[in-house]
């Protein structure tokens, strides 16, 4: 797991706190992914998994942050969605809107 992520030139963290307030993040050097509550958790899942949100974090950083939200999820008793089922109906709903 990487022992630390990597401040965003492209994020503002006070942006996060104004946003979300003193929540957990699974990303809290950019404030980034709230996961305090569980809808919030099941929104970072889906959020990490959209190619244009991870490619702004190394692989090892994005590793870290799913971590961060299952073990929120676990902690919280929140069921995810699979990844790979998530990602194919992301792309079917994109599809359908162009």
């Amino acid at each position: 797991m990487a022992k630390r992520i990597h401040r965003r030139p492209d994020a503002d963290s006070q942006d996060g706190l104004e946003k979300y307030g003193d929540a957990t993040f699974a990303d809290p050097v950019n404030k980034k992914y709230p996961i305090d509550t569980p809808g919030r958790i099941k929104a970072a899942w889906a959020y990490i998994h959209q190619h244009i949100n991870a490619e702004k974090y190394s692989a090892e950083e994005v590793r870290t942050i799913k971590i961060r939200i299952r073990r929120a999820a676990v902690a919280g008793t929140v069921a995810l969605p699979d990844s790979d089922e998530f990602v194919a109906l992301m792309d079917r709903v994109r599809k359908k809107k162009r």
